[in-house]
């Protein structure tokens, strides 16, 4: 009996080691061993951590390369205005610039477009834009025109929809740089309208009943005069930049630019006048970027070297626009506060 209770024992031990055994695959052939895949690290870097070192490397991340803005030859940036930019494009969200009057946040998208080799649609906004109005227009004078005299079918609607920047973004087969310019000019249920519309990516034209989807999401660019505050909705979806008015050593620059073969006492003396009209005390309009090019080419054309341009001010009304800025500067200098 003992030796009976022991064969049950391992007959037992047998078959649970049998039952536990993996069993090999009918699929696979028993002569050729099947190679494992290798074990997966058990640390994968994040998406932030590799978008950082794409960033710092310049090296692309899948099919997108976070450095895809630094300026262009005729558009010169500083290390925050192209970080602001490519973050934008990193995040596909509308950038937001903002700045006095003349300080490049138009040319900024110009220079977008041109880098990124897009083209540009120019959006700018009036007091009377809305959202709908970018979308699209329909043109029901026109079809009441035609209607009475043109010889024209005017049964068919879609003749008399006119697609607006936003829908021409939209509707475009490839990728675009759209440029809504002054957005603070219209009223205040615009901007967040506007995010809406950008958000949904698609719109339906009512009169028809055709739908719009974006084949690709634009680059949008959002200028801003800083006029009137803009909702916190609105900010919260955008990537957000001010630009400041450039130093002097950056406008000699600039100036460079639009004047390469200029004479550098010239532009020295051109600048520093410039400024000083810039800070005078209660001045309501300050002179622009693009006025003291202007100034300086008005200045180039007639002659006008430095030697005068340190007794004098010549054509003054390229630079100052309103009287009350001319009758101030004629103050300051018949008493001596402004020295060339």
């Amino acid at each position: 009996m003992a030796k009976l209770r022991h064969f049950r024992r391992t007959c037992d031990t047998v078959h649970a080691r049998k039952a536990c055994a993996p069993r090999p695959s009918r699929a696979r052939s028993r002569c050729c061993p099947v190679a494992q895949a290798p074990a997966r690290p058990s640390h994968r870097p994040s998406f932030a951590h590799a978008l950082r070192n794409s960033w710092r490397s310049g090296r692309t991340l899948g099919v997108i390369s976070f450095v895809r803005f630094s300026g262009t030859d005729s558009y010169l940036t500083n290390d925050a205005l192209e970080t602001a930019v490519n973050c934008a494009l990193a995040l596909e969200r509308p950038l937001l610039v903002k700045g006095e009057p003349g300080t490049g946040k138009t040319l900024l998208a110009e220079a977008v477009a041109q880098s990124l080799g897009l083209p540009l649609i120019h959006w700018p906004v009036k007091s009377t834009t809305r959202a709908q109005d970018g979308l699209y227009v329909y043109d029901t004078v026109q079809r009441l025109y035609d209607a009475r005299f043109g010889d024209g079918d005017v049964k068919d609607v879609r003749r008399y929809i006119k697609k607006g920047p936003l829908g021409q973004a939209f509707a475009a087969p490839s990728r675009v740089v759209l440029l809504i310019d002054e957005v603070d000019k219209a009223d205040l249920e615009f901007p967040n309208d506007l995010l809406h519309e950008l958000d949904r990516m698609r719109f339906v034209a009512g009169e028809t009943g055709d739908e719009i989807v974006a084949k690709e999401r634009p680059v949008v660019i959002i200028s801003s005069n800083n006029e009137k505050e803009l909702p916190d909705a609105f900010l919260r979806r955008c990537v957000f930049h001010f630009i400041d008015f450039p130093d002097q050593e950056l406008m000699k620059r600039i100036v460079k630019v639009h004047h390469p073969d200029v004479d550098r006492e010239l532009v020295d003396q051109a600048v520093v006048t410039f400024y000083q009209l810039r800070e005078m005390p209660r001045i309501r309009k300050r002179p622009t970027t693009s006025e003291l090019v202007d100034w300086i080419t008005v200045l180039r054309r007639a002659g006008v070297g430095k030697e005068r341009l340190v007794r004098e001010l010549p054509f003054l009304g390229v630079l100052l626009k309103k009287e009350q800025d001319v009758e101030l500067f004629a103050a300051a200098k018949k008493s001596g506060l402004f020295k060339s």
